[in-house]
């Protein structure tokens, strides 16, 4: 999983008129916990858009008090009419210690059935996965390669070493259904057999 670098400044003041205050410089008031310690600081509006304004998961090498520690971004808070970036919680990662994550799901590869004339609906975007940081990869693959007209994928057809998949066994994840266009090798039979009879019928 690729990184980014932040840089943040403790907050000497907290509550929401200092937190209002810091916003109006272009600052984005900030929490780390999960270490020894928790921190409050802010960082500058513009070092947030390699992280959050991305299709990409990427965990933060953060630079505070001249330290850099790993975190992840565990929530964050936009204001909902201007969508305004308000507030972010970061997890701080421990050596050894796994962390839960969602990275992005992509598809590769193309289905017989799709070619067919089968449709293709991609349930989700992210999974959550659980591990250390040295394992999670940077997406989980779905490779539709050997999917006919009503196949799928689900979570347990999914293998990724070192990682645990915090979801359902059981939850569908791709589908490969059928259209009103699609015809099946089946149904062209069906219809050959069916005009051979009406032909012979006009016949006698």
């Amino acid at each position: 999983m690729k990184s980014v670098s932040i840089s943040g400044s403790l907050r000497e003041n907290v509550g929401k008129k200092d937190a209002k205050a810091q916003r109006s410089k272009g600052l984005i008031p900030c929490v780390l916990y999960g270490g020894e310690q928790q921190y409050q600081f802010v960082v500058p509006e513009k070092q947030f858009q390699k992280l959050l304004y991305t299709p990409e998961v990427r965990y933060v090498e953060l630079e505070l008090e001249g330290k850099t520690r790993n975190a992840i971004v565990q929530d964050t808070q936009f204001h909902p009419i201007t969508d305004k970036l308000l507030h972010v919680d970061f997890l701080e990662i421990i050596p050894g210690k796994p962390i839960t994550i969602a990275i992005p799901v992509i598809v590769t590869g193309t289905s017989p059935g799709v070619l067919r004339g089968g449709k293709m609906s991609k349930k989700v975007r992210k999974l959550n996965v659980k591990g250390e940081l040295e394992h999670i990869p940077e997406h989980i693959t779905l490779d539709v390669s050997e999917l006919d007209i009503n196949d799928s994928i689900k979570v347990a057809d999914i293998e990724v070493e070192n990682l645990t998949i915090m979801e359902k066994k059981s939850k569908v994840l791709l589908t490969i259904s059928l259209t009103r266009t699609t015809v099946t090798e089946e149904e062209q039979e069906q219809e050959q057999v069916e005009e051979a009879g009406e032909q012979q019928q006009e016949q006698e």
